[in-house]
Protein backbone atom coordinates (compact mmCIF):
# COMPACT_ATOMS: atom_id res chain seq x y z
CA UNK A 1 0.00 0.00 0.00
CA UNK A 2 2.73 2.52 -0.60
CA UNK A 3 1.88 5.36 -2.36
CA UNK A 4 4.04 7.25 -4.99
CA UNK A 5 5.17 10.41 -3.09
CA UNK A 6 4.31 13.81 -4.76
CA UNK A 7 7.42 15.07 -6.66
CA UNK A 8 7.04 18.40 -5.42
CA UNK A 9 7.17 17.59 -1.95
CA UNK A 10 10.41 15.05 -2.72
CA UNK A 11 11.81 18.32 -4.55
CA UNK A 12 10.96 20.46 -1.21
CA UNK A 13 13.17 17.51 0.70
CA UNK A 14 16.03 17.54 -1.25
CA UNK A 15 16.32 21.88 -0.91
CA UNK A 16 15.73 20.97 2.35
CA UNK A 17 18.30 18.53 3.05
CA UNK A 18 20.85 21.15 0.83
CA UNK A 19 20.35 23.66 3.50
CA UNK A 20 21.32 21.56 6.24
CA UNK A 21 23.99 20.34 4.33
CA UNK A 22 25.29 24.01 3.49
CA UNK A 23 24.14 25.49 6.94
CA UNK A 24 21.65 27.83 6.29
CA UNK A 25 20.13 28.24 9.64
CA UNK A 26 17.61 30.69 8.67
CA UNK A 27 15.95 29.21 6.13
CA UNK A 28 15.93 25.91 7.88
CA UNK A 29 14.33 27.36 10.49
CA UNK A 30 11.87 29.41 8.42
CA UNK A 31 11.47 25.80 6.74
CA UNK A 32 10.45 24.10 10.34
CA UNK A 33 8.56 26.82 11.58
CA UNK A 34 5.99 26.54 8.05
CA UNK A 35 5.94 22.80 8.91
CA UNK A 36 8.79 20.78 7.54
CA UNK A 37 9.66 18.45 10.13
CA UNK A 38 12.04 18.90 12.31
CA UNK A 39 13.15 15.43 12.51
CA UNK A 40 12.82 15.33 8.85
CA UNK A 41 15.34 11.96 7.71
CA UNK A 42 16.43 10.77 4.17
CA UNK A 43 16.61 7.44 2.79
CA UNK A 44 19.19 6.89 4.79
CA UNK A 45 17.85 7.52 8.18
CA UNK A 46 19.93 11.10 8.82
CA UNK A 47 17.93 14.05 10.33
CA UNK A 48 18.65 17.59 9.37
CA UNK A 49 20.78 17.93 12.39
CA UNK A 50 22.62 14.57 11.40
CA UNK A 51 23.26 16.66 7.91
CA UNK A 52 23.81 19.92 9.58
CA UNK A 53 26.43 18.66 12.06
CA UNK A 54 28.29 16.38 9.81
CA UNK A 55 29.03 19.35 7.55
CA UNK A 56 30.44 21.69 10.42
CA UNK A 57 27.27 24.07 10.75
CA UNK A 58 27.09 24.68 14.50
CA UNK A 59 24.27 27.55 13.74
CA UNK A 60 22.29 25.67 11.72
CA UNK A 61 22.58 22.55 14.53
CA UNK A 62 21.47 25.28 17.10
CA UNK A 63 18.41 26.56 14.73
CA UNK A 64 17.21 22.93 14.46
CA UNK A 65 17.34 21.69 18.32
CA UNK A 66 15.92 25.35 19.13
CA UNK A 67 12.55 24.10 17.01
CA UNK A 68 12.25 20.56 18.80
CA UNK A 69 14.75 18.42 16.35
CA UNK A 70 16.28 15.27 18.41
CA UNK A 71 20.13 15.68 19.34
CA UNK A 72 20.17 11.90 19.55
CA UNK A 73 18.56 11.13 16.73
CA UNK A 74 20.61 8.01 15.30
CA UNK A 75 20.45 7.01 11.62
CA UNK A 76 19.60 3.73 10.07
CA UNK A 77 23.79 2.73 10.55
CA UNK A 78 23.15 3.49 14.63
CA UNK A 79 25.10 6.76 14.06
CA UNK A 80 24.61 10.28 16.00
CA UNK A 81 25.15 13.69 14.63
CA UNK A 82 27.29 13.68 17.78
CA UNK A 83 29.55 11.01 16.68
CA UNK A 84 29.34 12.72 13.41
CA UNK A 85 30.60 15.85 14.71
CA UNK A 86 33.74 14.43 16.81
CA UNK A 87 34.45 12.43 13.25
CA UNK A 88 34.79 15.37 11.68
CA UNK A 89 36.83 17.35 14.32
CA UNK A 90 33.79 20.14 14.38
CA UNK A 91 34.34 21.35 18.25
CA UNK A 92 31.70 24.31 17.64
CA UNK A 93 28.98 21.87 16.58
CA UNK A 94 29.77 19.00 19.39
CA UNK A 95 29.72 21.96 21.91
CA UNK A 96 25.91 23.11 20.30
CA UNK A 97 25.03 19.17 20.26
CA UNK A 98 25.70 19.25 23.72
CA UNK A 99 24.36 22.49 24.78
CA UNK A 100 21.14 20.89 23.07
CA UNK A 101 20.98 17.55 25.53
CA UNK A 102 23.44 15.12 23.70
CA UNK A 103 24.13 12.28 25.28
CA UNK A 104 27.94 11.48 24.17
CA UNK A 105 27.18 7.94 25.05
CA UNK A 106 24.50 7.41 22.53
CA UNK A 107 24.67 5.75 19.34
CA UNK A 108 26.77 3.08 17.48
CA UNK A 109 29.79 4.06 18.08
CA UNK A 110 29.02 6.36 20.46
CA UNK A 111 30.73 9.91 20.77
CA UNK A 112 32.76 9.13 23.60
CA UNK A 113 33.95 5.82 21.45
CA UNK A 114 34.87 7.86 18.55
CA UNK A 115 36.60 10.21 20.45
CA UNK A 116 38.70 7.35 21.35
CA UNK A 117 39.30 5.98 18.30
CA UNK A 118 40.60 8.85 17.04
CA UNK A 119 42.78 10.31 20.19
CA UNK A 120 40.48 13.18 20.70
CA UNK A 121 41.44 13.86 24.49
CA UNK A 122 40.22 17.35 24.23
CA UNK A 123 36.42 15.91 23.49
CA UNK A 124 37.06 13.46 25.85
CA UNK A 125 37.73 15.68 28.54
CA UNK A 126 34.38 17.81 27.62
CA UNK A 127 32.89 14.73 27.56
CA UNK A 128 33.87 13.76 31.25
CA UNK A 129 34.77 10.28 29.80
CA UNK A 130 38.89 10.58 30.91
Amino acid sequence: MSETPDPEVVELAGKVFDLARTGDAEALGAYVDAGVPANLTNDKGDTLVMLAAYHGHAGAVTALLARGAEADRANDRGQTPLAGAVFKGEEAVVRALLAGGANPEAGTPSAVDTARMFGKTELLELFGAL
